[in-house]
């Protein structure tokens, strides 16, 4: 199959033509590899092919709803039996995994074919893509700018032309940061939801999930349908289904819905004008479909909201490196300064503050179901402003040598009551201050690609939904979608 005609298809449509006998898996295996050979060597979003694995899973019989389709799993927690998940850090590159993880069973079981990992953060821990190791993935849009992070890689690949769809994560706007910078759609679902299992229970309390980020609205429902097609037997949750699939919820028109927006950034930045007018734009749009839109938000403390967030993601990072020098025996310097200075931080948290920190996460929640209850939906841009520029959120140098004098020194317990450390956190929240809230709460949000700016890029806004709300969020999406259709927009590359 030529590139052309494989772009015109999303991860429906082309195991459509699988279905029918029109083309086989291996042909669009072949057709996928080859448009990653074009486009990678500037974008950088693969970095780990499974070419042989792929060619051989293509060449025996599957099955399932997606049986045939090409894709990529994001490098991080996204396990494949025998192959290496780096997490984008230098000390698991060459760890392989032992075991497929859930969802990636999952997503064999529903017929997908696997041909490479893409580029993350060091453990997913920054709102761009640039780890040392693999280098920084670049925005088909603009390749002086960034996907996006954690799934920058993924969402790179899909607007690129890679794959119609690849896997993602989200623990604080992983998937619809990078949708919103890459003209995508990017779901994150509920908490408990998606199975963690089988090395997790839930990751960051439940804040933190798999999924997709796709072109159409329909490969994202069609996503949710595999990724819940059963409960986890040892997961923390019997968390409710609809009655019917996800996909048939997102073909039903909503009823006209009472919605609520802001564009003020909760922990009190600027926002970028084009980023309001990203919102003004949807309300526009909204307000044209019948939807009651006017100016409202949930009475949550987004200063708080960001501290609490912040000292389980530190702290999770803290966690992270000790378990790995554990396992494998990994030196210090095998991992990212960045993050030895956020473990450094948590270690300075005491096990009480830490607790009364995830105990403040319920009050979070209820404000947000207060505004549930009054609004269907709430929405917010998905960024602050367009997406940066690469290496335009790198520590500063000054920042970074301090940090190693005092890791030197072992007075790392300092570093978190300095005012240049406070400004750090601060400047890295502020670009992208809006998604933290919907992964405290658990609560479903995604980004859609309703405008771009001036110069061609992409700039999503977010819904965030009530508890359940998956399928309203789908239903919305496949109404915006169709008015404004999207996924046939195509980056210059």
């Amino acid at each position: 199959m030529e590139y052309g005609e494989y772009r015109k298809f999303d991860a429906v449509g082309l195991a459509e033509l699988v279905a029918r006998g029109e083309v086989t898996p291996g042909e669009l295996l072949e057709t996928a590899i080859a448009r990653a050979e074009q486009v990678d060597g500037r974008v950088n979003a693969i970095v780990r092919p499974m070419h042989e694995q792929a060619r051989a899973r293509a060449a025996t019989p599957l099955s399932g709803p997606l049986a045939g389709v090409p894709f990529l799993v994001k490098d991080l927690n996204q396990d494949y039996a025998g192959v290496p998940t780096g997490c984008g850090s230098r000390a698991l590159r060459d760890v392989p995994a032992p075991h497929h993880s859930e969802v990636v069973r999952r997503w064999l079981n529903a017929g997908l074919v696997i041909f490479g990992r893409t580029n993350t953060p060091e453990f997913g821990t920054t709102a761009v893509t640039e780890p040392e190791v693999n280098g920084p993935t670049r925005n088909p849009w603009n390749l002086d700018h960034t996907p996006g992070g954690s799934s920058g890689g993924s969402a790179a690949a899909v607007a690129a032309g890679i794959v119609p769809v690849a896997g993602a994560s989200d623990g604080g706007g992983s998937i619809r940061i990078p949708a919103a910078c890459c003209g995508l759609v990017g779901l994150k679902p509920g908490r408990g939801l998606v199975p963690a299992g089988p090395d997790y229970a839930e990751y960051l309390h439940g804040a933190a999930t798999d999924g997709v980020i796709s072109r159409t609205v329909r490969d994202t429902a069609v996503m949710l349908d595999v990724l819940t097609a059963e409960v986890d037997p040892g997961g923390p949750y019997a968390v409710r289904r609809p009655e019917t699939s996800y996909l048939e919820l997102s073909r039903r028109p909503p009823k006209p819905l009472r919605i609520g927006y802001t564009t003020e950034s909760p922990i009190g930045t600027p926002v970028d004008p084009q980023a309001v007018a990203a919102v003004e734009t949807a309300v526009t749009m909204l307000t044209e479909l019948g939807h009651r839109v006017e100016p409202a938000a949930p009475a949550v403390d987004g200063r708080k909201l960001a501290e609490d967030f912040l000292t389980m993601w530190c702290a999770q990072v803290a966690a992270t490196i000790d378990e790995i020098r554990r396992r494998t025996g990994a030196p210090a310097r095998h991992f990212e300064l960045d993050n030895r200075l956020l473990a450094a931080a948590a270690r300075s948290v005491k096990a009480a503050d830490y607790l009364l920190a995830h105990h403040r996460w319920n009050e979070h929640t209820r404000a947000l179901a207060a505004f549930h209850e009054e609004y269907d939906l709430l929405l917010t841009p998905t960024l602050a402003g367009p997406p940066v520029r690469i290496g335009a959120l790198a520590t500063p140098p000054l920042l970074r040598l301090l940090g190693r004098a005092l890791l030197l020194l072992g007075l790392t317990g300092t570093l978190s009551k300095t005012k240049q450390w406070k400004d750090t956190i601060t400047a890295n929240l502020a670009p992208v201050p809006f998604t933290q809230l919907a992964n405290i709460t658990g609560r479903p949000a995604i980004s859609l690609p309703l405008y771009r700016t001036p110069d061609g890029l992409p700039l999503g806004v977010q819904f965030v939904a009530g508890l359940g709300g998956e399928g309203l969020l789908l239903s919305l999406a496949t109404q915006l979608e169709e008015a404004h259709p999207w996924a046939d927009a195509e980056p210059p590359l």
